[in-house]
C-alpha cells in the first residue's frame, strides 16, 4: 500500500508520525471540555472548530476510500469523527439555548446537508481520476477552515477586542502546527497535492495563532482583578436602581433603629447612675 511500504521509509515515517502528531491533536481540547463539564458550561468557548474537524475528517475518509491504499487517512480519521462527535456531544449538553441552536444549525448544514451533496454529486456527476481530483479539492478546502477554525475565535470578538486569550485553545493550534509539517511531509514524499498543499498554509495559520495566544496570554491575571469589582460597587449599584419610594423606606427603617439603639444606650447609663448613686453617699 502507497505511504505503508517499507521500501519508500520517508512516507512511511511522516505517516505514521502525522497519525501520532493527530491523534494528540485531537486530544487536545480535553482540558476544555474538562471545564465544560466542571463548570456546567461552555463559557466563552465556540463550537465552530469541533464542527468543522468533524467534516473534515468525514471528507477525508471519503476521498481515501475514492483514491484507494490511503490506509493511514482512513485510520486516523476515523478516531476524529468519534472524538469530535464525543466533543459537540458535550458542547450540547452544557451550551446555552442560544450557541446550542447555531452549534446544531452547522452541525446539520456541514456534516449532514453539504456531506450529502459533496457524495452524491461526485458518485453521480465524476468517475475515476476526476472523481479523486475533485474530492480532493474539496478536502483542501475544509482542511484549511480546520486550521484556521480557531482564527474564528481571534477575529469574531475574543482575542483582539479583549486583548485576552482565555477563550483560546493554545493547545490545539500547538499541535495542528505540528501535524500540518507532519502532513506536508506526507504529502510531499507521496506526490499527494491535496493533502501537501493545505499543511503549507496549515502551518502559517498555526504559527500565526501561538504568536497571537503569546502576545495576549498576560492578560488573563488582569482581567481576572478587573472582574473583581469591590462588594461595596455592587451595593452602591443596586442601591441606585432601586425605586425612589424603597430608598425613602429604607432610610426611615435606619433612622428608627438609630434612634432605638440611642434610647437603649441612654437607658443603660441611667441604670448604672442609680446602682453607683449609693456608694458615693456612704463615702
Amino acid at each position: 500500500m502507497a505511504g505503508l511500504s517499507l521500501e519508500q521509509p520517508l512516507p512511511f515515517i511522516f505517516g505514521i508520525s502525522g497519525n501520532i502528531i493527530s491523534f494528540m491533536v485531537f486530544l487536545s481540547p480535553l482540558p476544555t471540555f474538562y471545564r465544560i463539564y466542571r463548570k456546567k458550561s461552555t463559557e466563552g468557548f465556540q463550537s465552530v472548530p469541533y464542527v468543522v474537524a468533524l467534516s473534515s475528517c468525514m471528507l477525508l475518509i471519503y476521498y481515501a476510500l475514492v483514491k484507494t491504499n490511503a490506509i493511514l487517512l482512513i485510520t486516523i480519521n476515523s478516531f476524529g469523527c468519534f472524538i469530535e462527535t464525543a466533543y459537540i456531544t458535550i458542547y450540547l449538553i452544557y451550551a446555552t439555548k442560544k450557541a446550542r441552536v447555531f452549534c446544531i444549525q452547522i452541525f446539520v448544514l456541514l456534516n449532514v446537508v453539504a456531506f450529502a451533496a459533496i457524495v452524491l454529486l461526485t458518485r453521480l456527476a465524476f468517475t475515476g481520476p476526476d472523481r479523486v481530483t475533485v474530492v480532493g479539492w474539496i478536502c483542501v478546502g475544509f482542511s484549511l477552515c480546520v486550521f484556521a477554525a480557531p482564527l474564528s475565535i481571534i477575529v469574531k470578538r475574543l482575542v483582539i477586542r479583549t486583548k485576552s486569550v482565555e477563550f483560546m485553545p493554545f493547545y490545539l493550534s500547538f499541535f495542528l502546527t505540528l501535524n500540518a509539517i507532519a502532513w506536508f511531509g506526507y504529502g510531499f514524499f507521496t506526490k499527494n497535492l491535496y493533502v501537501e498543499l493545505p499543511n503549507v498554509l496549515g502551518f502559517v495559520f498555526g504559527v500565526v495563532q501561538m504568536v497571537v495566544y503569546m502576545l495576549y496570554k498576560n492578560n488573563k491575571k488582569k482581567d481576572a482583578a478587573v472582574a473583581a469589582v469591590p462588594e461595596h460597587r455592587v451595593k452602591i449599584a443596586e442601591l441606585s436602581s432601586a425605586p425612589a419610594s424603597e430608598l425613602q423606606v429604607s432610610l426611615e427603617e435606619k433612622d428608627q433603629n438609630k434612634r432605638s439603639m440611642e434610647d437603649s444606650q441612654e437607658t443603660d447609663k441611667n441604670e448604672a447612675a442609680d446602682e453607683e448613686g449609693p456608694d458615693i453617699s456612704a463615702v
